[in-house]
């Protein structure tokens, strides 16, 4: 066979192969909306869909309270074991962070945290809410705190649920080096979105979670393949990729904030270790006040449920809302 004959089939085999992948993620992720359709409502922002869940009590009748979920996450992450905890008493406004769950992507090259803040803040006011507890976990922390050094006069107290707060030493993992560029979104995030299965997210759920295992029911609840898709995964790694230099722009500012901030912390946290985020920010801000939780990991807002409602409750006490 000549030269130029295996170079045109190789690229013809090359784009079959391409296209095959891109019908298979197209495939996987219309099955995925269409088993997890929106909870909330679909509203607007210059432009852009958010999709916020409105839980607990009506508005006006009790103390508000924003939910933000971490990498990666969706309101369903807040409405597993969170969010019921507390409906009793609180009005719950969860957001969908841009480009995650059904919010749309503000900023193609990575909506900073502080954009997202000023998302959540303007659609809570157009739904009635203006100064609310805002609880973030994880990534969701930093938002949180994004939405207090930006806008103080409109949170009424900060909860940091393993939050992110402080720049820390260690390089870009290399999965989002590859998933933020703009060959790796190309070529290898489809290859993803289309091969990588749900039992594999979920044995990676462990690493998360641990020492702590994943809760019965929750990769059914939260809806894995949700966050396979291509546009999600672009999102979250390009977020990802710029968050150490937005947090090492913020952190300065935290000792201006004088709201109440209530910290729940696991000290076996290996995804954002306590002693580099929330003994440092307990450290740096006068109103903030530390629960360490001994043996804990990342996520105890699923693991370790009446910790974290504790706080917020001891969050509207100290904001006068009890």
């Amino acid at each position: 066979m000549q030269t130029g004959s295996f170079l045109l089939l190789m690229a013809v085999g090359l784009l079959l192969a391409g296209c095959a992948i891109l019908a298979g993620a197209a495939v996987r992720e219309a099955r995925s909306e269409a088993a997890y359709p929106p909870e909330g409502k679909l509203l607007n922002y210059n432009g852009h869909q958010v999709h916020v869940v409105e839980r607990g009590q009506p508005q006006g009748t009790a103390p508000d309270l924003v939910l933000i979920h971490g990498s990666n996450g969706s309101t369903r992450d807040m409405t597993f074991h969170l969010s019921p905890a507390l409906e009793d008493r609180y009005h719950i406004l969860i957001f969908d962070r841009p480009g995650l769950g059904y919010s749309d992507i503000i900023d193609p090259e990575g909506t900073s945290v502080q954009t997202q803040a000023e998302m959540m803040r303007s659609v809570s006011q157009q739904l009635g809410v203006e100064r609310p507890i805002v609880l973030g976990q994880s990534y969701g922390g930093a938002v949180a705190l994004a939405w207090a050094t930006d806008h103080p006069d409109s949170v009424s107290a900060v909860v940091s649920v393993s939050g992110v707060s402080h720049p820390w030493e260690s390089d870009l993992p290399l999965f989002y080096k590859l998933t933020s560029s703009r060959l790796g979104g190309l070529l290898l995030v489809p290859i993803l979105s289309a091969l990588v299965t749900e039992d594999y997210v979920l044995n990676a759920l462990d690493e998360v979670y641990a020492p702590q295992t994943v809760p019965e029911g929750y990769g059914a609840h939260f809806g894995l393949a949700m966050s396979l898709r291509r546009t999600s995964l672009r999102a979250n790694a390009r977020q990802r990729a710029n968050l150490r230099s937005e947090i090492q722009a913020m952190a300065p500012r935290y000792g201006d904030l004088s709201m109440p901030i209530e910290i729940v912390h696991g000290t076996a946290d290996t995804t954002v270790g306590i002693s580099i985020h929330a003994e440092r920010l307990a450290n740096e801000t006068s109103t903030a006040r530390l629960t360490r939780l001994e043996g804990v990991g990342h996520m105890p807002h699923q693991t370790h449920t009446e910790a974290v409602v504790a706080a917020v409750d001891r969050a509207a006490k100290r904001a006068n809302l009890r």
